[in-house]
């Protein structure tokens, strides 16, 4: 994909952001009827319920409102748009089938022919080659200690770890300082809401403000670069398989402690990054 059109789809995308921030801070009842909203509804009950009880017991108000805080704030995580919830659930089915159907299926093959050292060396050697987006993000950010450790992880681990396949700087306390930042956690830190959320096919859940996030990273990300075009798919789809690799399992277990998977990745998906962003 060219600069140009990157350019575009970026702009696109960045006035679309801002037109529907307020989405995101509708109640979900205004918007498509979910599992979650219904869960939410209860919460609600219960605490007028609650609230009935304190008239009568003084005795509970202390208890009740550090208890009714912890769920606020849980329950204030989740609400995040989901307009396209028919899409959305498609798109998550969708994922689900080639989870299942193709990279589980690769990457336990992969991971029955690959010894572990190798399949660490190749970790190692992605995380190290995206430094240039970890790096701006911080800087954009203001973690000026945290862009030094990213700077400093990356020569030491580029020379004396062999082009990044080792991490000999996790030796040292003071360059584990990172938070693995991404341009759609810069564009919370400036304020700017998730907008509605969004499941892409093949990459999984986002949110608008996310997706954004995503293009804007793109340019600074090396594998963009790589040409002919089925070589840089070639090279993704190594990354993404060897990545899997030390995940199997994870996903499934996900699912099976859950009544409604989708509801389930959905709200995994936004805490993840909501702790991410308060990192």
């Amino acid at each position: 994909m060219s600069r140009k059109l990157f350019s575009h789809l970026l702009l696109i995308l960045l006035f679309s952001v801002f037109l529907s921030t307020g989405c995101a801070h509708k109640p979900l009842n205004s918007l498509n009827e979910t599992a979650n909203d219904a869960a939410l509804d209860q919460n609600r009950t219960a605490t007028a319920d609650k609230t009935e009880e304190i008239s009568e017991n003084p005795d509970v108000e202390e208890n009740f409102e550090d208890e009714f805080f912890e769920k606020e704030f849980d329950t204030n995580q989740l609400e995040v748009a989901d307009p396209l919830y028919i899409l959305n659930k498609g798109m998550y089915h969708f994922n689900d089938k080639l989870y299942f159907w193709v990279l589980k299926p690769l990457a336990k093959g992969y991971t029955a022919i690959t010894p572990e050292i190798f399949r660490i060396g190749v970790r190692n050697f992605f995380y190290n080659l995206m430094m240039p987006m970890r790096l701006v993000n911080c800087i954009l950010q203001g973690k000026a200690n945290a862009a030094a450790s990213e700077f400093t992880r990356f020569v030491i681990n580029t020379t004396m770890g062999v082009l990044g396949l080792g991490d000999p700087a996790s030796q040292y306390p003071l360059l584990n300082l990172s938070d693995d930042e991404d341009l759609g956690q810069t564009f919370a830190k400036y304020g700017i809401g998730n907008g509605f959320f969004l499941v892409w096919p093949i990459l999984g859940p986002s949110t608008l403000r996310d997706s954004i996030g995503w293009i804007g990273d793109a340019y600074l990300n090396p594998l963009t670069y790589i040409e002919p075009f089925e070589a840089a798919l070639a090279v993704r789809g190594f990354n993404l398989t060897n990545r899997t690799s030390f995940h199997i399992g994870e996903y499934e277990a996900l699912k099976e402690a859950s009544v409604d998977p989708y509801v389930a990745m959905r709200n995994s998906y936004l805490q993840y990054r909501a702790k991410k962003i308060k990192q």
